[in-house]
């Protein structure tokens, strides 16, 4: 069993996302206190202000990175090593990379594009280069992740636009996000220069059984040719889930893995009028590397929105998976 050397990108500008104007609500995240307001009373162990920056400095560090925490820590316990953990810009504007350096040695990346569109991360003509390199290997696997896009709607007039996101924020029915939210510019770029372009649209809820557990996935089994999903029977149940979109070749470079089903009784949404489930873990064609790789939503690695048991099966398959030469 090859033992697993493994980074986790988060592909966020710090100085970007935590000097965002709080005067706006839209496109950007919350601080630490509007967190323990709104979720009141959950976070109050995160009150005290000398302890725990109250800011969305102290969003991104004890909430939204503690969400990957479970992850994070089962892979240096299969693994036998520390997971490698890197922010794209860290608070003194040091811009590192995805680039030949930072994937030496490394043979599993989950990149976390949890970064607002507000802030223009992009993936440079020596990432994608490296990444191409990096997906030359066949025992190299990567995860490129996303999260939701709700709420841009360009074409519409001010009334429209209202409206629409006025029935999108129903559906979902998370009153923590603003109306429009746009999450996921350095996957949408990295995935375009490599010639596989995704979009990451809406924020779709997904359907719970009637014990409130997620309802299972539908896997194209066939299909699952490094075992990933075996013994994985749900995903999650993050309230606001993308359709990943492929565009141009990525419908025929990328194939759909898994499905998860639409909430039924959510109020409607425009893309659920004739479609009961959404595109939820996309896969390279074998042909299209040598390497493997997947897409799906940020919150796959996240054990904050239930089914952890089944995720667990899943990042245990990741980190297992046979060597491939």
């Amino acid at each position: 069993m090859a033992t697993r050397r493994v980074l986790v990108y988060y592909a966020w500008s710090r100085p970007g996302e935590i000097g965002a104007p709080l005067e706006v609500i839209e496109n950007r995240f919350p601080t630490l206190f509007e967190s323990r307001r709104m979720g009141y009373p959950r976070f109050e162990e995160l009150s005290d202000p000398s302890r725990y920056d109250q800011s969305i400095a102290g969003f991104l560090d004890h909430i939204m990175k503690r969400n990957f925490t479970a992850f994070v820590e089962l892979a240096r316990v299969l693994t036998g090593r520390p997971v490698t953990e890197i922010e794209r810009v860290t608070d003194d504007g040091r811009l590192t990379a995805l680039d030949a350096a930072v994937l030496e040695g490394v043979d599993t990346l989950i990149v976390i594009s949890f970064d607002s569109f507000r802030t223009g991360q992009a993936a440079q003509a020596a990432e994608i280069a490296a990444m191409r390199a990096f997906l030359a290997q066949p025992d190299h696997l990567v995860f490129v992740c996303p999260h939701h896009d709700i709420g841009d709607l360009p074409a519409l007039s001010h009334d429209e636009r209202v409206q629409r996101q006025l029935a999108e924020f129903r559906h979902h029915g998370d009153k923590t996000i603003p109306p429009q939210q746009r999450f996921g510019g350095f996957a949408r770029s990295l995935l375009a220069g490599l010639g596989l372009p995704v979009e990451n649209r809406f924020g779709l809820r997904p359907a719970a059984e009637a014990d409130g557990s997620p309802s299972p996935i539908e896997a194209e089994a066939t299909l699952d040719r490094l075992g990933l999903l075996r013994g994985v029977g749900s995903f999650n149940l993050h309230p606001h889930l993308p359709q990943l979109e492929r565009l141009g070749e990525a419908r025929v470079g990328l194939e759909v893995l898994a499905r998860q089903k639409i909430d039924p009784a959510a109020p409607p949404h425009p893309f659920a009028q004739d479609r009961t489930t959404f595109d939820a873990l996309l896969q390279s064609r074998p042909d299209a590397f040598a390497g493997s790789l997947l897409v799906s939503d940020t919150t796959l690695w996240s054990s904050t929105a239930g089914g952890v048991d089944s995720l667990r099966r899943l990042w245990t398959n990741v980190l297992q998976r046979p060597p491939r030469s």
